[in-house]
């Protein structure tokens, strides 16, 4: 391709492979770095995705692919949404019309997509413990010439486990690891702690002045180098080739700033549009949003209760907005206790608060537990701690594939002693649980999913403690709905009374522990049929079915959950269909349980 082509067509079109940067000088690179920037507005605005940590990581990414040869070199993203760049400069340019949609580009490093993608890493604070892997299985193999990259940002290493890496990292000189710390001082918000403070001081050096020792890297045995403008390609190649000569860990500092080079990202003072929704690329201004979602209602009652209750605190880990924490943070700014990326910490955190008199609120996302359980089962729940857990986006999410599904926590907790597990259907019963949960004495939980509300749910009548949302006459199937799956449940019903199946439909509103009066109810039926957001798998619909079996109720239990496997990427609802999570689906599963059934008691009926 000549110059004159090139620059008519645009450089970044040019760009298939890595090893096509080789041949830009200076100025291309800053010509690319434009591209890349005014694409990426482009692309996301359309999508919505990972925005300003993508806009602050173009010249570095840049820099890491013209100094090191992937594959062949291990590029690691941490956290993996700051990859947008990278999967441009890796040839998937055109996969950015499908960006987070089915069967389209991921919005995280996906090794189905290209050898590029090392490591599918969108739980932050990882790709250290990777990369020490990593370098010791390329000495055990004598590769001596490959290198491992981690490239780490956005609040990644405030993560536990991305220290217990360092540690590692440092005590072992003879294993190269080029640790690139892209430091913009945020993650969702300014980074929490003392470590943003330690970076901060050493950005105030200024380029250069960091030297190689005298960090508290270098006390854990790891090099430093910087600190470095990270919009500088000429100044973080020389750093990186520095860093990679000198064969021992070591950590290349690059200052960058989130948003860069996008006027509304930039001056965002909350999130640097972190992860907006589609947007004017104008003027940055988000779509209209849903008028009432969840994370709305939970913050909006949280406050009211703190209002009342000068006991109750708030705990996040680097998601104070997303997490719905903005209004407390706002009302009672002592009372919210931000720890960064630091699930663990922050459950252990809030054990200490409970047991110094406080009822801690720790706001989660569901997915993110996961890496606390622990925590949870040792640390609050065998002490017996008054600590409130807040699953927001629990069962499907979506857009952000098989890592942000919260589909695990039914399944992990309920084995957990003395928790209580609160799964609403609406907003009402938000509140309402979300109230009954902070006057516990114990640990409890209240999950909910993404997005926004759907109308209330109001019961038609009650057995002890369940709502009851539908009832026909007669008594074929009971169907227990759990959080949102109510809606789907009452559809199903109505479907089946067409189709002359009376069904009952209950909400329990508690999954542990479940009210003893759903074994009578279900003894009255001829099938129990759960419906969950969650794996069905360890989930709601076993603890059903154990329950019916300790009061001796023999009745067959349909499960109707997600499946135990990892879910791609797709809209909410195209998910839930696929999983037969429709009125119309469980509908017809739960007829056709019952033809099967009259046909198997008719066969054992006929006389020999």
């Amino acid at each position: 391709m000549s110059s004159h082509e090139e620059s008519r067509m645009g450089l970044l079109e040019g760009i298939t492979a890595p090893g096509d940067l080789d041949r830009l000088d200076d100025r291309d690179l800053g010509r690319l770095a434009a591209e890349i920037r005014g694409f990426l507005v482009s692309a996301v605005s359309r999508s919505g995705g990972h925005l300003g940590s993508n806009l602050g990581a173009v010249e570095l990414t840049i820099a890491v692919h013209r100094v090191f040869r992937s594959p062949a070199d291990r590029i690691l993203f941490d956290t993996g949404h700051q990859a947008y760049v990278h999967k441009l400069l890796t040839g998937r340019r055109e996969g950015f019309e499908r960006l987070r949609t089915r069967d389209g580009l991921s919005g995280y490093p996906n090794r189905a997509e290209s050898v590029h993608d090392i490591i599918e890493n969108s739980h932050a604070s990882t790709a250290l413990s990777y990369a020490d892997g990593f370098a010791k299985a390329h000495t055990l193999r004598g590769q001596h010439d490959r290198n491992v990259v981690a490239i780490v940002g956005d609040g990644a290493l405030t993560g536990g486990m991305a220290w217990e890496a360092l540690n590692n990292i440092g005590a072992a000189r003879h294993r190269p690891v080029v640790i690139v710390l892209n430091d913009n001082g945020r993650s969702y918000c300014p980074t929490a702690g003392g470590l943003a403070r330690r970076l901060g001081e050493l950005r105030g050096r200024g380029p250069g002045e960091g030297g190689e020792t005298g960090t508290f890297f270098e006390e854990l045995g790891i090099a430093y180098l910087g600190p470095v403008d990270g919009h500088d390609v000429p100044a973080v190649e020389a750093a990186l080739r520095r860093a990679k000569d000198l064969r021992v860990p070591v950590v290349v500092h690059c200052v960058t700033v989130k948003g860069r080079g996008y006027a509304p990202a930039e001056e965002d003072p909350v999130e640097r549009l972190h992860s907006p929704g589609p947007f004017d690329p104008g003027t940055g201004v988000q779509h209209p949003k849903p008028a009432t979602t969840w994370t709305g209602v939970f913050g909006g009652t949280l406050v009211k209760l703190a209002e009342q209750r000068p006991d109750i605190v708030a705990v996040t880990a680097a998601m104070l907005h997303p997490a719905g924490l903005g209004g407390f943070a706002e009302r009672f700014p002592d009372r919210l206790y931000d720890v960064g990326i630091a699930e663990q910490h922050a459950v252990t955190s809030a054990a200490g608060l409970a047991y110094a008199g406080f009822h801690p609120v720790v706001a989660i996302y569901a997915t993110f537990l996961n890496r606390a359980f622990d925590q949870v089962l040792m640390d609050v729940a065998l002490h017996g701690l008054p600590v409130t857990f807040v699953l927001d986006r629990a069962g499907v999410t979506g857009d952000d594939g098989p890592s942000h599904n919260g589909m695990w926590d039914l399944s992990l907790l309920q084995v957990v002693p003395g928790l209580r597990i609160a799964a609403p259907r609406d907003g009402t019963r938000l509140a309402e649980l979300l109230d009954q949960a902070v006057s516990l004495t114990g640990p409890s939980v209240v999950r909910f999913p993404k997005g926004p509300l759907g109308p209330d749910l109001p019961a038609v009548a009650t057995a002890g403690p369940l709502d009851v949302l539908a009832r026909a006459e007669g008594e074929d199937v009971l169907l227990v709905a759990f959080g949102p799956m109510t809606a789907v449940c009452v559809a199903a019903a109505r479907t089946l009374r067409d189709a002359g199946i009376a069904a009952t439909v209950v909400d329990p509103r508690w999954v542990a522990p479940l009210p003893e009066e759903l074994a009578e109810l279900a003894s009255r039926h001829r099938l129990v049929a759960v419906v969950e957001d969650n794996c069905r798998v360890g989930g709601a619909g076993d603890g059903v079915a154990r329950l019916l079996r300790d009061h001796g109720v023999d009745l067959p239990v349909r499960t109707y959950g997600i499946p135990r496997r990892f879910a791609g990427h797709a809209k909410r609802a195209q998910l839930l269909e696929e999983f037969g999570l429709t009125g119309e689906a469980v509908a017809a599963e739960v007829a056709a349980t019952l033809e099967s059934r009259d046909r198997h008691l008719v066969r054992h009926a006929e006389p020999v």
